[in-house]
């Protein structure tokens, strides 16, 4: 199986020994504590699952800074996105060498980690304004992820953390959580040796289930990790729930048994394109996977990017050694009338726009909304059901 990045073997950041455990959580009630943001938050359940292997905690200014600029910290580590504690209130920790942090996004805000505080630093409004527009290539307000990095405060407390829980994802999401340890760990159950991975933060159409067996076959891996997001994301996409059930259906139906897992992971969506869509390979490298699907607008919004950016990247930024697993680069995918199957439109050079079932977003919301499914070319109809029921329950 693929080795893990920057390291021979995965080193997640929670701290599973239980005496050890109860030990930290009690200490952790004596401690300073500061609420995180929920991207803090968000990134302390990623080091903790060991998707951001090999980092052992929050970045300085310094990393941050070399990695918006040149994709490398401070000592030469390939890493595409800043992985920050940035909050605008350091009061409560002034003076504190050790601190509790606690979780915004589950009642009662527990302990989700200790840190110890190796430094706090300030972004001055140059700083903040460059690192932004590297991380999302625009400073523009009405980009949500622009929006988010750019609310969350000025000071940058950096150093080691041991994470205590996984937030809400391990609970409101039992079946489906997954940390990057636990899915090395099926596949080596399942004898799957080469991995594809398909990423999702919506539910799947008839597309992308066609790209994902297309992926498969060109490949010649042994099976397809369906990875979705369960974090936070913009107004308007579908919740995770309804996302979840979604899937699974598709996948019941329509695949063949023991060549899909669907699993998920407890992340906020940033939104920033191409960056994302390189941190995206990085973390499916430590879950084991050995390719990542990277289609049309991967992991963008709106008109923020080319349609193939996410790509290029990994062609202009991405050095050859710096990642093990390959990228597999998707074509937007739709139903052919004339070939009468889904095929990538790269591969039908000849053809007519009509000649495919295209549908965009506002559209297939407001068919599902009146309850009307759409093309059985464009979604098969156990998927549409589940997600009419959603709109109509709007």
């Amino acid at each position: 199986m693929i080795k893990p990045h920057g390291s021979d073997t995965l080193n997640p950041l929670f701290v599973a020994d239980e005496t050890a455990h109860g030990q930290l959580l009690q200490e952790a009630h004596e401690l300073p504590s500061i609420t995180l943001s929920s991207a803090a938050a968000a990134n302390a359940v990623m080091l903790g699952a060991g998707y951001f292997n090999p980092l052992t905690g929050y970045m300085s200014k310094a990393d941050a800074l070399s990695v918006g600029e040149h994709m490398r910290t401070t000592d030469g580590l390939f890493w595409p996105v800043p992985v920050l504690n940035v909050t605008d209130d350091i009061e409560p920790i002034k003076g504190a060498a050790r601190i509790a942090l606690r979780d915004p996004n589950v009642k009662g805000e527990p302990v989700i980690a200790v840190q110890d505080i190796e430094g706090i630093d300030e972004f001055s409004d140059a700083e903040l304004e460059t690192l932004t527009g590297q991380i999302f290539a625009t400073n523009d307000p009405a980009h949500p992820g622009v929006a988010t990095f750019n609310g969350l405060g000025r000071y940058v407390i950096h150093g080691p953390i041991q994470v205590l829980n996984f937030s809400y994802f391990e609970t409101e999401f039992h079946e489906t959580f997954r940390t990057a340890g636990s899915i090395r760990e099926e596949f080596a159950e399942r004898g799957w040796d080469k991995v594809v991975a398909f990423q999702t933060r919506n539910p799947m159409h008839r597309a992308h289930e066609e790209l994902c067996k297309m992926a498969l076959d060109a490949t010649g891996a042994d099976g397809i990790l369906i990875h979705m997001l369960l974090g936070k994301l913009k107004p308007g996409d579908i919740p995770a729930g309804v996302r979840n059930a979604a899937i699974r259906k598709m996948v019941d139906v329509y695949f063949p048994p023991n060549t899909v897992m669907i699993t998920g992971y407890g992340f906020d969506m940033l939104y920033a394109g191409p960056r994302e869509a390189v941190l995206h390979a990085v973390f499916r490298q430590n879950a084991g996977c050995s390719y990542l699907i990277v289609g049309r607008d991967h992991a963008g919004v709106g008109d923020f990017y080319g349609p193939f950016d996410a790509q290029t990247i990994f062609e202009e930024r991405v050095p050859d050694d710096a990642l093990e697993i390959e990228i597999f680069a998707a074509d937007h995918t739709a139903f052919s009338k004339k070939l009468g199957k889904v095929v990538m439109m790269r591969d039908v050079p000849d053809h007519t726009k009509d000649d495919f079932v295209l549908l965009s977003g506002t559209a297939v919301r407001e068919m599902l909304g009146r309850g009307e499914a759409p093309p059985a070319e464009f979604s098969r109809p156990e998927v549409a059901e589940i997600l009419m029921d959603y709109y109509q329950s709007k």
